[in-house]
Order: C-alpha cells, then structure tokens, then sequence
C-alpha cells in the first residue's frame, strides 16, 4: 500500500476564498484516518486534492515519496468511494466493477478474478447480474467499494460514504468498511461530519474547522485531552458541557465560582489554574462525568433544574439548566426525571477540562501519544 503526505497542502478559490490552509498530515501505510469536522470546513476539499480532482494550491502531496502535485488522477493509483456511489445506471453489478479494469485493457480473466474475489469479501456474488435500480441502499454502497477493490489501489478515498442510509444500515456499513480496512491491510483516508463515525472507525482522526486542522490524534487521546474548547466540543457524543466560571482562591484551594454554586478544583489541576486566579475560564465537564446526587448539599454538586428527558434504553439523558446556563447529563435509565424537577448533579472533578475564555486552547497539558 502507501504512505500519503501533506506538506503546507492549501487550496485557494477564485475571490481569494482559503478551503484549506496548511494542511500538514501523515497517512502512515495501512493506516486508517479520518477527516471530521462540520460541513464546509475543508475536509472533502482535502481529500479531493489527494485524489487530483481539485489542483493544490500551494504545498506539496506526496504518495510512496513521489511529488503528486501535477500527476493525472488515473495515474495516482488510488480509488475513491462517492458519496452518492455513482454507479452506471444501464450496467450490471458485475459491469460496474468490472469497468475500470476494461478501460484500463486488464486481461479478461484477470477481471473476471478480481471482480468475483471482492464481490466475495463484500457478499454480494449474488447481486452482480443485478442493475442498481433492483439493489437497496446498502447494497450500493458495496457495489461502489468493490469497484474500488477491484482496482488494487494504493490509497482508498471515502468521501461521506455512509450519508444515504438510514441509521441501522450506516452501523452495519461502518463495521463492515472497518473489517474491510483490516482484511485489505490497506491505507484508508476517509472523510465524515460524524464523529461517532471517526471514533468507531480511525486509527487516527483529523479534525477540521473553518479550512483549518484543528488536532489531530487517535480517538481517545482527542476524547480525553482536546487540543481546544472546538475540539472538545466535537469529539464525544453528547458533547461536552461547558460552563463559564471564575477561578477564586479561598484558604489555599482553587476554587471555580460560577454564580449560582461553586466547585472546588482537583488538587492535580491547581498548578495549571494558579495563573487563572480572579480570571473567568471554560470548565468542561463531559455528560457521563456527572454523578446524580439525591443531597443538595453535597460538597461540590451543581443544583440543576430539568429541561428535557430523552431515554435512550441503556442510559437516559438530561438537559439541564442551572441559573444562567445549560448543561447535560447522561445516567441510569433506572432514576426516572420530571421536567422542571431541582435536582444535583455532583461533577468528576479530575475528569474536568479547562480552557482560555479568549483563545479555547486547552489549559491543562497533554501526555504524549
């Protein structure tokens, strides 16, 4: 397979419009990454530039060592999946897998072997005398990757692949293309809005915001140490609360005032804090790191009053309001709620993130991955 590099990668559109600005990433051979981040951040502009549907700009790409820049898109030996699959309509399953090899003059039996060992691994030998009008969703989104299998590429490009299904199918569609990754020892680039996705599914996650890589690293080192309130924000399913507070020191103690209660700081934290004193700060706290406490005056819990209750079968969660601001929970669907319901919620206080009110970057350090 390949290693693919970014070097300075930026893209730049007519009335001075900057997709992509410095992209610096590293695809190490067989390795799985995933591009995340909202629509319109870059992302599937990154990925097109490797796969030479849009010029670069400025910086180099480089596949195997080899300057990409100025190469034709045929001869990148690579092979993308669309998000809208485009399969031709008049062709059979079988045709439509086998019709770039045809345009390439691969010996017929050669395509005839290629063609029937992915249709193998996909499980759709049945469906190749098929048309794609007689084939769900599903289906074509096999038909699609195993047009990209039959090529033997050195890179595989998945643009937004799972966006047509239905929920049950992208769960089924995401486990069988990460089997797939692991079957093929491939390297995979693969381009998402959903972060459920890009956790369940990288080795590695790039994440964009506005043409910018905001951080990049493996699932949970993102998760548990984000590089920016964006970031944390993002990365973790509810997202993470934040909460405007004031770091005081009371009798040697850090302590996180938000105005309607106040929360002692962890003692591994302090040091970071120290230089916060008498200045506001983002406290993150993500929903599963807040524990339900039946005493309102429990030492360090937050008096919360309930907005809405979405129960979700293995666990249930709550929006929740304190005075000013708004947060959410994630507990025992075994403890029923009401809606405008007091109740207090007691924060992991060494789970807690922080970060600068005027740049979000992340106070506390992170350990190397």
């Amino acid at each position: 397979m390949a290693k693919v590099e970014l070097k300075g990668v930026g893209k730049v559109y007519d009335g001075a419009v900057r997709a992509v600005d410095n992209a610096n990433i590293v695809v190490e051979d067989k390795e799985f990454v995933v591009f995340v981040g909202p629509s319109g951040c870059g992302k599937s502009t990154t990925l097109r530039m490797i796969a030479g549907l849009e010029d670069i700009t400025e910086g180099e790409l480089l596949i195997d060592g080899e300057l990409m820049n100025d190469v034709p898109p045929k001869d990148r030996n690579i092979a993308m999946v669309f998000q809208n699959y485009a399969l031709y309509p008049h062709m059979t399953v079988y045709e439509n897998m086998a019709f770039g090899l045809r345009i390439k003059k691969v010996n017929k039996d050669e395509i005839d072997k290629r063609v029937h060992d992915a249709a193998r691994i996909l499980d759709i030998e049945k469906f190749l005398e098929r048309k794609p009008k007689a084939l769900s969703g599903g289906q074509r989104q096999r038909v699609a990757v195993g047009r990209a299998i039959v090529r033997h590429p050195k890179v595989f490009l998945f643009d937004e692949p799972l966006s047509n299904l239905d929920a049950k199918l992208r769960v089924q569609m995401r486990a069988e293309i990460s089997s797939l990754h692991h079957r093929l020892d491939a390297t995979m680039i693969y381009v998402t809005h959903d972060q459920v996705e890009a956790m369940t599914m990288a080795d590695k996650i790039v994440v964009y915001k506005d043409g910018k890589i905001q951080q990049t690293g493996s699932p949970l080192h993102l998760y548990n140490y984000p590089g920016n309130k964006f970031v944390a924000g993002f990365i973790g399913s509810p997202p993470m609360n934040f909460l405007t507070v004031t770091v005081l020191e009371e009798n040697s103690d850090l302590i996180l005032d938000e105005g309607g209660f106040k929360l002692k700081v962890s003692a591994e934290h302090n040091a970071c804090l120290k230089k916060y004193v008498d200045k506001d700060v983002y406290f993150g706290i993500r929903p599963e790191d807040l524990d339900f406490s039946g005493n309102s005056g429990a030492q360090d819990s937050i008096p919360l009053t309930v907005n809405v209750v979405e129960p979700l079968g293995a666990d249930t969660t709550i929006w929740l309001n304190t005075k000013t601001q708004s947060m959410i929970a994630r507990t025992d669907p075994s403890r029923t709620f009401k809606i405008g319901e007091a109740v207090n919620f007691v924060p992991r206080m060494e789970k807690a993130r922080y970060f600068d009110k005027e740049t979000e970057l992340a106070i506390l350090p992170a350990p190397r991955q």
